[in-house]
């Protein structure tokens, strides 16, 4: 199958064009010409640069496909309202569906954010019911792509479901982007938990979804794509073994670390500087995000590799490509 991936210079994106190329597809990427992720040089692709908010950039890149695999995203938290982040997110989405139509793509699958939605609601596709936006046009902003990808199933017929992973974790995190936490905790940066916690699960499993997902799932419908719940500290529990660092024992209590987050925010406007911690970014680390949702495992063939597997992975790809020397800045 010829298959088109944009974003595919991320983490996610970078697990799956290797497995899709092991399985003999062939291979099309879209690149921003901004881009500058080293994760997918000498492999056997074609790359196109241009941009999902101008669509003159976009036809040459979809045509001749079979399918598109949309995972280009902005994730950023900092600013909480970004019109930037909205118009990437939303009208880039709206810009892929308008090309994936023009060029009778036969399978279009949207890389959402299992975060955009109420992880206990119906996943038919016929009633989207929105999480909770914490404030954050990137999970709002995530939402009404998903429902510009399900409106265009029902109103202009593209044949398209969508992916939504909960916290990947995994090798070639080049920005880094979910594997901060593991980088800040192996670099000393963080000796503490909250309260809270999250749905991990490894990156080359959501890879393998969205791989099995070009024959397999039903059209309309969305799948969460998650493994294991967990609280943070024992997150870090498990990443301080492998990383041989101490293991965190000091709870930050919510109220505090919301404290903490808004004087971030303040400082962070005062000063027009991304702080360290925002009173949004707080207010996750004190809610526990958890998903109970065995579908893209029954529908979509998806394996649940063990958490520890995807931590070890992701700190040797840091360790391997320099991102815990002193020197390799982590944003």
């Amino acid at each position: 199958m010829r298959v088109l991936i944009t974003g595919a210079d991320g983490m996610l994106g970078s697990n799956l064009v290797r497995l899709l190329i092991g399985r003999g597809h062939t291979v099309s990427v879209l690149i921003h010409p901004s881009s500058r992720s080293p994760t997918l040089e000498n492999l056997r692709i074609t790359k196109y640069l241009g941009d999902i908010l101008k669509p003159s950039t976009l036809i040459s890149a979809v045509a001749g496909n079979d399918a598109v695999i949309h995972a280009a995203a902005s994730t950023r938290i900092w600013p909480a309202r970004s019109e930037t982040v909205r118009r990437i997110n939303v009208e880039g989405t709206r810009n892929i569906i308008e090309a994936a139509i023009n060029c009778n793509i036969k399978r279009f699958i949207y890389i959402g954010s299992g975060a955009s939605v109420n992880l206990s609601g119906d996943t038919s596709g016929t009633h989207i019911p929105p999480g909770p936006g914490y404030g954050l046009d990137y999970i709002e902003s995530k939402y009404e792509a998903l429902k510009l990808v399900i409106d265009a199933v029902a109103s202009k017929d593209l044949p398209a479901l969508a992916i939504l992973p909960t916290f990947m974790i995994g090798p070639y995190d080049s920005l880094p982007g979910s594997g901060r936490m593991i980088q800040a905790y192996a670099r000393g940066k963080i000796r503490f938990h909250t309260n809270g916690g999250k749905n991990f699960i490894h990156v080359t499993d959501v890879a393998t979804a969205i791989a099995n997902s070009l024959e397999m799932g039903r059209i309309g419908a969305y799948y969460i794509t998650g493994n294991e719940n967990m609280t943070y500290r024992d997150f870090f529990r498990r990443v301080a073994r492998i990383a041989g660092k101490p293991e965190t024992k000091i709870l930050v209590p919510d109220w505090l670390m919301k404290t903490f987050g808004l004087l971030g925010s303040i400082s962070g406007k005062l000063f027009n500087r991304e702080p360290l911690l925002t009173y949004q970014a707080a207010k996750l680390a004190c809610v526990r995000q958890y998903v109970d949702d065995d579908s893209a495992v029954e529908e979509l063939g998806m394996p649940r590799t063990d958490i520890d597997a995807a931590i070890r992975e992701c700190y040797d790809w840091f360790v391997e490509n320099g991102y815990l020397n002193n020197h390799k800045s982590f944003i």
